[in-house]
């Protein structure tokens, strides 16, 4: 007696140590397929394993416990309670096939896996030995909760098909956790036969209603039971597996991930799709063959849709080329950021006025895309009108940071080194990808915090953000971004649309990017061999199409609010006298209301508007004492020289203020406007090339309206002289910073300090 316990200890301590000791995990004896979902756990794409079959490793606890249930009604009813082999099950199945010739099987969910685990031919005596002997071998390595969740893993589910997670996923179109009754029944009769069972015929159907009935019996009570014998499986064949979102998901496959959850929205992916298939086919005319877009949730940083090309099957237009993440110049897509900087940086503010004019920056000499000028222009003119040399202004006017510093702040990173593109880079001359504008434009509407894209449901939803742009300016530039007119000329209705254009250097690239409700939306329009086309012009091409997909969301989502565009405790609104875009002095004839950062934006009074007496008879300017009876005041606008030039060249001459007489022109000055110099710019350093003597650095200022010569300094050196409206040459002779200065003919004067550096 002694011994046989001594033999119980020492199987019981043998049994132990083959329990503790480490065992390979079974999820890794088969290599898996992975999956792709949409953010409502559809099926995007699921791929073969390495071997050739779709199988998808699933965790026990994300199987539907009904799945579970029915599989071991249907397999193995006693599998808790046996080792491994069942033998009331063995004895009888013995005795079945070689006494009374009726062949029966015997095969526990574990003695089925052993067959699956090590490919053992168990229809022979020394096979099915080896079955028993392993049977036992993997009860004693792993447990009740290992071996099933393997068997239902590796059951064979029909054709190259194995494991609940692939088979409901091909043939129902859903995950393992989500299996009903009647489906789970399905499954479960599959692995007993499932070279025939997979095509759902009648030995499908007879098994599976033996199945339901075997669980009526079992469940009598169960309220699922009533209609079990009259459903029939939902069948599908492989070929038609979904393959959506194709480049997003190809991406998404470069995880190890077996199993992974996106954020695309399959309704709002389809629908962009669509749209951008139907435009493309109706602008073939014109050379369009291919088209990109990306759509992003304001409200959680989620890509929602990802279309990567005009048709990913198609090798014509290189389909396969994945346009959300091709580098190309964004065009005027950048300017809102730029005017944004200089909002924050208090250079303008949006009713400032800019001059739009022929201006040469160093050896940039930027058009407009006109090749016109308009003059004057405000600032939320400008941006909407897209004009291209006051961005250039504007940039040569930013500091710490420029827009260089700030797109590398905004995590741009594929940039080259500043020096390559310098003032350029304001009108796209660097590139980027669709996924870093959209996180531009998503800064806006996130009151200036910059977030990472979210492609996964595992990342998080509003991760700590760093605040690259003040909530006052995103506010300001989204409020001049949506009164950009409609690509289409229709008037605006529904969500607000805060818009903006782009067209690269060559008519290689056509953008649209905007905020569209609670969205972020990014169009490209263009062709992936880089074929240039006259067509490819943002506004003309890329516009309509961001109209077409921002109108179609609105009408497929009723019931989604717009995101309000609150406004920020740090703006206000205050009167700003039109023509100068400055605080109205008591002459300025037309005064408006316009957003202003209290502290931050330039505060000035507006001198242009000034009252002059001049004579009724003769309307010249007089000198006091003055006579109310013989003369009167009159308010002219004091232009400086420059923009008065602007004014004639564009066929608009403004009224001009009359001359002082000689005999008080030296006590009476009407208007105190130091000179500004528009040329050279700061903070720019102008390069020189040594054997190229022509080359010169522009110098031009403007001046008061009173003033009739300008004198310029190089420290206290006179290095030349020129009317206002006039440009004066200057080559130095060596490198090196200079003080620049220029004084008018009544002593107003103004400085800046430049570098300059002589190339060999």
């Amino acid at each position: 007696m002694r011994s046989v316990y001594l033999a119980l200890v020492a199987l019981a301590v043998i049994l132990l140590g083959l329990r503790l000791w480490p065992a390979q995990p079974l999820s890794q004896l088969m290599p898996s397929s992975r999956e792709v979902l949409a953010a409502d756990g559809s099926l995007m794409r699921l791929t073969l394993a390495t071997d050739g079959q779709y199988r998808l490793w699933q965790d026990l606890e994300d199987i539907s416990p009904i799945m579970i249930k029915v599989m071991l009604l249907k397999e193995d009813r006693y599998f808790y309670y046996h080792p491994g082999v069942n033998p009331v099950a063995l004895v009888r199945a013995i005795l079945a096939t070689y006494v009374g010739g009726d062949r029966q099987g015997a095969s526990t969910l574990t003695m089925q896996l052993v067959r699956r685990v090590y490919a053992i031919n168990s229809r022979t005596v020394s096979g099915k030995l080896e079955q028993i002997l392993a049977a036992f071998w993997l009860e004693a390595r792993y447990s009740k909760h290992e071996l099933l969740e393997a068997y239902l893993n590796l059951a064979p589910m029909g054709g190259n098909i194995e494991g609940v997670g692939a088979a409901s996923q091909i043939y129902f179109h859903k995950i393992a956790g989500e299996l009903s009754l009647s489906e789970a029944l399905s499954l479960a009769v599959m692995p007993q036969s499932p070279a025939r069972r997979a095509r759902f015929q009648a030995d499908f159907q007879a098994a599976r209603d033996r199945l339901a009935l075997f669980w009526q019996q079992t469940y009598p009570d169960d309220p699922r039971n009533q209609g079990l014998l009259v459903l029939t499986a939902l069948g599908a064949e492989r070929n038609e597996l979904p393959f959506k979102a194709p480049h997003f998901t190809r991406r998404q496959l470069r995880q190890d991930a077996t199993i992974i959850h996106t954020t695309i929205e399959p309704k709002l992916q389809t629908l962009l799709e669509l749209r951008i298939r139907q435009y493309v086919a109706g602008k073939r005319h014109l050379g369009v063959n291919n088209a990109t877009a990306l759509l992003i949730d304001t409200r959680d940083q989620a890509i929602k849709a990802w279309v990567g090309s005009a048709d990913f099957f198609n090798p014509m237009i290189y389909g396969q080329v994945d346009g959300v993440v091709a580098r190309r110049s964004p065009g005027s897509t950048l300017k809102p950021f730029l005017y944004a900087l200089g909002l924050d940086q208090g250079i303008i503010h949006p009713q400032s006025i800019i001059k739009d004019a022929p201006t040469a920056f160093g050896s940039f000499e930027p058009e407009n895309f006109d090749h016109r000028f308009t003059g004057p222009i405000s600032a939320h003119d400008a941006l909407i009108k897209s004009r291209n040399l006051p961005a250039v202004w504007l940039a040569g006017q930013l500091t710490r940071p420029n827009l260089y510093g700030f797109l590398r702040q905004a995590q741009i990173l594929g940039l080259r080194g500043e020096s390559h593109y310098g003032l350029a880079l304001a009108l796209g001359g660097g590139e980027l990808t669709m996924m870093e504008l959209g996180r531009l434009y998503l800064m806006l509407a996130s009151e200036g915090r910059y977030y990472p894209l979210r492609e996964r449901t595992d990342q998080p939803i509003n991760p700590p953000s760093t605040q690259l742009l003040s909530q006052a300016a995103s506010f300001l530039v989204l409020d001049m971004l949506k009164d950009n007119p409609r690509a289409d000329g229709l008037p605006k209705q529904g969500w607000r649309v805060a818009w903006k254009t782009g067209t690269s250097w060559g008519f290689h690239d056509a953008w649209s990017a905007g905020v569209a409700g609670p969205y972020v939306l990014v169009v490209w329009v263009g062709n992936f061999d880089a074929t240039p086309n006259a067509a490819f012009i943002g506004a003309e091409i890329a516009g309509p199409l961001f109209f077409n997909i921002s109108d179609a969301l609105q009408a497929s989502l009723p019931s989604t609010a717009d995101k309000a565009l609150a406004q920020p405790s740090t703006v206000k609104k205050v009167n700003i006298c039109a023509e100068s875009g400055e605080l109205p002095n008591l002459w300025c004839p037309k005064v408006v209301e316009g957003w202003f950062i209290p502290g931050v934006s330039p505060v000035k009074v507006s001198t242009l508007h000034r009252p002059v007496w001049v004579d009724n008879q003769t309307g010249m300017a007089v000198c006091p004492p003055y006579d109310a009876h013989t003369q009167h005041q009159e308010v002219f606008a004091f232009w400086p020289s420059d923009m008065a030039s602007l004014f004639e060249q564009a066929g608009l001459p403004r009224k001009l203020a009359p001359q002082l007489p000689e005999s008080c022109r030296n006590t009476i000055q009407l208007t105190n406007i130091d000179p500004v110099i528009r040329s050279p710019l700061r903070n720019v350093t102008y390069s020189l090339r040594q054997s190229h003597l022509n080359e010169h650095i522009a110098l031009k200022a403007d001046a008061a309206s009173d003033a009739s010569m300008l004198y310029w300094f190089v420290g206290r050196d006179l290095i030349g002289q020129s009317l206002p409206k006039q440009t004066l040459e200057w080559r130095p002779s060596t490198a090196g910073d200079y003080k620049l200065s220029v004084t008018d003919d009544k002593g107003r004067s103004a400085s800046l300090n430049l570098n300059v550096s002589i190339l060999q």
